[in-house]
């Protein structure tokens, strides 16, 4: 199951059974299942502090993984995304923030199924990864 929640601001997503059922394509992909799947919108402040406490990360960032997988193949976290961040990151790339927002989600399920991003040669991989998958979006 996943679920979509806003911290402190109004913010809608479209397309949400679209979305859900994608990210359930790439989990599948990647040999897991979806089991509770919490993604949660928040601003840059939110995930600052949530960086700063949690990873001792004084940064700002679009996303953090909590990852509460416990059984085998089925994978269950939740996805802090900055939308602020997001729609940074959107007018940077000169994308929409729709398709930034989607890179971001399935980058949380990538960290989720096992990929890091630690070293150049975990980011070339995960980011690999996130454009084959946005790739195949409906």
């Amino acid at each position: 199951m996943i679920l979509f929640h806003s911290n402190s601001h109004n913010f809608t997503v479209k397309n949400k059974a679209l979305i859900k059922a994608w990210l359930k394509r790439v989990a599948e992909s990647e040999g897991r299942s979806i089991g509770q799947i919490d993604i949660i919108f928040c601003s840059d402040e939110e995930l600052l502090e949530m960086n700063k406490k949690h990873l001792n990360h004084d940064y700002f960032t679009d996303i953090i993984t909590f990852d509460y997988s416990d059984r085998q193949g089925i994978i269950s976290g939740d996805l802090y995304i900055s939308t602020d961040r997001v729609s940074d990151n959107a007018r940077k790339f000169d994308i929409s923030d729709e398709i930034e927002l989607r890179r971001v989600m399935v980058h949380g399920i990538l960290h989720l199924v096992g990929f890091n991003d630690r070293t150049d040669e975990e980011i070339s991989l995960i980011r690999e990864k996130e454009e084959l998958y946005l790739s195949l979006y409906p």
